[in-house]
């Protein structure tokens, strides 16, 4: 078997919508661009860690082993409170 083409495809979740991963490992930026539309810049990409309290960011340069079933999400990369309050 070979390692870079898995028998099974690997189902992945990015932002609530469900991937076929390419390959058993990809780059934070490979994850990125397969969402659709690709996850830009702005926004951090996270994996989902169940039962630990705490999520991994992942940098674009990491590699990330996939299983099926893993979870990812974007969020802002930098965060404003208060920026969308009314001013008095």
């Amino acid at each position: 078997m070979d390692p870079h083409h898995p028998e099974h495809p690997i189902q992945i979740i990015i932002d609530k919508k469900h991937y076929t991963a390419p390959q058993p490992v990809m780059t934070g930026a490979e994850v990125r661009q397969l969402a659709q539309p690709p996850i830009g810049s702005e926004r951090d990409l996270w994996l989902v860690v169940p039962g630990k309290g705490d999520d991994e960011r992942i940098g674009n340069d990491q590699q990330v082993p996939l299983k099926s079933g893993m979870h990812f999400y974007s969020a802002p990369s930098t965060i404003n409170p208060g920026a969308l309050r009314a001013t008095p």
